[in-house]
Formats: C-alpha cells, structure tokens, sequence
C-alpha cells in the first residue's frame, strides 16, 4: 500500500502527516506555522517537519491544504490573508523540488471536505458540502467525488457570505463578511478590544466565558448567532434547487467532523415559517458547538 504526505497549513498551526490510500494517519508532527514570519520561515518549519516523518523518501507524493483560495494548475494561493506574502508564492513548485515527488496544493476546506466525502463522514453520499470553523471560515463542496471549485476556486468559499451590513470594514473582505465576525482570529480581535490586549486567541475567549465573564459570554453569544445566520444568509439571497439540494444533503461542518444535515433544514424550516428567533438560533448553533467540541460551551452559555 501506497504512502503519502499530507500537510494542514494553517494561520497559527502547521501539521504534517504520513498517511495511507485509506486515509489512516500512520505519524504525524506538528508546530506553530510562524504564518507572521513569512514565507521562508513557515517553508524552513516545513521541510523540517517532513524529514521527522520516518521513511519519507518512500512516500508517492505530498498533498496540501492551505487557508485560502488556490491556483491548482500553478500551485499557489491567489489570495493569502492568514499567510502573508504567500499570494503567488511557488509553494508547491519548491517542495517539489526539494523532495524530488509530485506537490498538490489546494484550499484546506476542499481538501478536508474531499476526504470527508471519500473516506469520512460523507462516504458514499452522492453530495457533501463541507464547513471549516477555525482561524478563518471556509466551505467546500463535493459531488460524486470531486470538489467543485469553480474557474478561480471559490466556488465552494462561504467566508465571504454577509451576515450583518451594519458591522465594521477590516479588510478585503466585505462589510459584516461571517469571517471577520465569527472565526477564530474574529473572536480573537473582538477580546482584545472588548476584554483585554492581552489576548492571544480564541482559545483565551472560551477560557473566561467558562469562568462566566460577561464579556467573554457576550463574544461567545454573538458568535453563535452569527454562524447559525450565515445559511440563512445564503438561502434568503439564493432561493432555488442549487441551494436547496446542497443543504438537504447531509453537511460536514465545524472540524473536527460532524453532520448537521438535519439541524441546518429545521433551522432554515423555522426561519422560513415560524420567524426563528435569534434566542431559537443561538441555542441550537451553541448546542452543535457543544456537541463537536468546538467551544465547550457547557457551563459557558446560559439560556
């Protein structure tokens, strides 16, 4: 059986993994990113990290998932805003000549959402569209097997889906983007202007709102009504099949994997007919965050 090397590039952390055809991890190893660092750098860490993996030489190629819409035919991001300097940066083509083996790159969302669909959750389900929930937000979709990601690789992008006109403007994403307001660097800028300067990540946000900072609790609040919104967002402005038959299909969202097929309908179902409140929607976004592991939120949000 053949072996290969899978790698998860991301803002604040990087893993690198040996992995059969069937998708068991055989070994893996992994560090900070040193994303603010550059490109360089994060490539050092990298290379460094492979040759820890025993017997890497004998591996057929090296696939990798990065936090940002990709150029799959050139081997680069066209769009790098949790990895600066890597737009246009030949990442494949040098870790290819490095290790002398055939380099894929693509977004982290599809390829996390291809495994899911192949291997995973959504294994042998003509139809999987896939949900990543961490420093940024991001979506894949999946039918029959491929990733759908359109001619510039953004087809399947829901980080960019407007939640609230009314929000702030950060940076090339639009105004109220569910990205800027609900990922893990969101909730990370909103601490430090809301709590603390002090504030390293998310993580710090989720420790005080267990320990019933209001402040923290309020974040944690806002949070989940944001995320539970973006579908609702999306089928308000796009009502037809297309729509309709991606989220009657199980979904795999919030990695780690989970599939809220279900919970996604009834929300959508409620918000339709009986005009979900946003109590309603909290409640059951908090109660899928509970159940993934996400945020922990037992003991954090109080009904």
């Amino acid at each position: 059986m053949n072996n290969y090397i899978g790698i998860d590039l991301g803002g604040t952390n990087v893993r690198v993994a040996k992995v059969d055809e069937s998708g068991n991890i055989l070994e893996d190893v992994k560090r900070p990113s040193y994303a603010l660092e550059g490109p360089e750098k994060v490539l050092s860490n990298i290379k460094e990290m492979i040759r820890e993996i025993s017997d890497y030489e004998s591996c057929k190629g090296i696939g990798i998932g990065v936090p940002g819409p990709v150029d799959t035919y050139r081997g680069v991001m066209t769009m790098s805003t949790n990895l600066p300097g890597f737009t246009n940066y030949p990442l494949a083509t040098i870790l290819e000549n490095e290790f002398h083996m055939p380099v894929f790159l693509d977004n982290d969302a599809n390829v996390a959402g291809l495994a899911e669909a192949i291997v995973g959750a959504g294994k042998g389900l003509p139809i999987v569209y896939y949900i990543t929930h961490s420093t940024g937000i991001g979506g894949a979709l999946v039918v029959d097997g491929k990733v759908v990601s359109g001619r510039n690789g953004y087809a399947g992008e829901v980080g960019d889906i407007i939640i609230d006109r009314n929000r702030k403007k950060y940076n090339h994403l639009n105004v109220g983007a569910v990205e800027n307001e609900a990922s893990g660097t969101a909730i990370c800028r909103i601490g430090k202007e809301i709590i603390d300067e002090e504030i390293k990540d998310a993580r710090d946000v989720f420790a005080l709102a267990r320990n019933n900072d209001e402040r923290a609790l309020k974040i944690v609040d806002q949070m989940a009504y944001d995320i539970a919104k973006m579908p609702l967002e999306k089928m308000q402005e796009i009502r037809g099949n297309y729509i309709s038959m991606i989220f009657q299909e199980p979904m795999t969202a919030l990695n780690p994997v989970f599939r809220i097929g279900d919970q996604v309908d009834e929300v959508i179902k409620l918000h339709d007919k009986e005009n979900l409140s946003k109590h309603e929607i909290r409640e059951r976004t908090l109660k899928m965050l509970d159940m993934v592991g996400i945020a922990n939120t037992e003991g954090v949000y109080k009904m």
